[in-house]
């Protein structure tokens, strides 16, 4: 079983989404036996709180349920519990990569939207302080990379 952490800031917008769109994919491809995931941040500002409201209802809308609770990224643990780690952005990227604490857990992490199969995104932008337009942007960078990342793993 391959094992996948999504990773953003505050994980309350985009990683809980990339798990919840990673999984909903995953469960209509039936590969659940094979594919597993989680989500955190890289900061701790949220712990043990749900994904933001708007979050949830623009997932919703697409038939996503962001069930997630936030907590920080433990490199102690998540480097050696999972077999990628993705960070939404280039700073949470360079952020896991501080926390790396060997070449071979910087080999495990990758940008999010370097699986993007249609069209190219530099990062998955944070939605927190935007409109309706950013949150829909996620979703759509996530479908895309999401389902780019489960052809390469299969």
């Amino acid at each position: 079983m391959k094992k996948i952490l999504f990773v953003c800031l505050g994980n309350i917008c985009r990683s809980p989404s990339a798990e919840a769109v990673f999984n909903a994919m995953v469960a209509k491809d039936g590969l659940v036996k094979e594919l597993q995931c989680d989500s955190a941040g890289t900061a701790a500002y949220h712990v043990g709180e749900r994904a933001d409201y708007r979050m949830r209802q623009f997932g919703l809308k697409r038939g996503y349920n962001l069930t997630s609770i936030s907590r920080a990224f433990d490199p102690k643990s998540d480097f050696d519990q999972f077999d990628y780690i993705i960070g939404m952005d280039r700073q949470n990227v360079r952020d896991l990569q501080r926390m790396a604490g060997n070449e071979i857990d910087r080999k495990k992490i990758h940008l999010m939207t370097d699986f993007c199969i249609g069209k190219k995104y530099d990062s998955v932008p944070d939605p927190y302080y935007g409109g309706d337009a950013g949150f829909e942007l996620v979703l759509d960078i996530l479908e895309d990379a999401c389902e780019g990342l489960i052809r390469k793993l299969q």
